[in-house]
């Protein structure tokens, strides 16, 4: 797949990009940070070159991959959101990074609840997980906001993750998951909505 043909997703606050050489230097900035502490980081700058360079060819590789999310009117981009399935994984991802400075506004929920949408009904997909450090609440909630459950008996990739997994599409499609994540999203774009103890990103 060349970088012309990923597709572009649209939400009501967001645009989905494939990841460019001017999207970089946040990429390199956040894992090379503590906030990339639950993704194998914090890098050093040929690590954080590397899996830059991997996000863009897993796209080539298996057909997929990681979207860069832009806002719609400033194209500032807040961080990324997508499948992945390096070698090693047992079952594709849904996998997202928001930028540090960009968190607590739900582009993530949006970004993540777009991208698998896009994967279940376009590339027919029949599920997903994600795969969690334990320690990383953060990411936990945001999973089960977006309707994913704890299944113990899955096969991790080293058997120190937890796996969550995603309801499937004919589940998405009844109605309640995707209404509540469709709620919450509106939350988050009504400026006058500020959430006191509500999961980050």
């Amino acid at each position: 797949m060349n970088h012309s043909d990923i597709p572009v997703l649209e939400t009501d606050r967001l645009i989905l990009r494939g990841p460019e050489a001017a999207d970089y230097p946040d990429f390199k900035a956040t894992f090379s940070s503590y906030r990339s502490r639950f993704m194998g980081g914090p890098l050093n700058k040929y690590e954080a070159w590397m899996l830059y360079a991997a996000e863009i060819g897993h796209w080539h590789i298996r057909g997929f991959g990681m979207w860069m999310i832009h806002d719609r009117v400033t194209d500032e981009t807040y961080g990324m959101a997508g499948g992945w399935q390096p070698a090693g994984w047992p079952e594709r991802e849904i996998a997202w990074i928001i930028w540090p400075d960009k968190a607590g506004h739900g582009y993530a929920l949006e970004a993540t609840d777009a991208a698998r949408r896009y994967f279940y009904e376009t590339q027919g997909w029949v599920g997903a997980v994600s795969y969690i450090d334990p320690k990383n609440l953060d990411s936990i909630r945001l999973a089960e906001r977006l309707g994913a459950v704890k299944d113990h008996d899955a096969e991790t990739i080293d058997g120190n993750d937890a796996v969550y997994r995603h309801p499937s599409p004919a589940r998405l499609r009844s109605g309640q998951i995707a209404d509540g994540i469709a709620l919450e999203i509106q939350n988050y774009i009504n400026p006058l909505f500020k959430p006191k103890g509500f999961a980050i990103d």
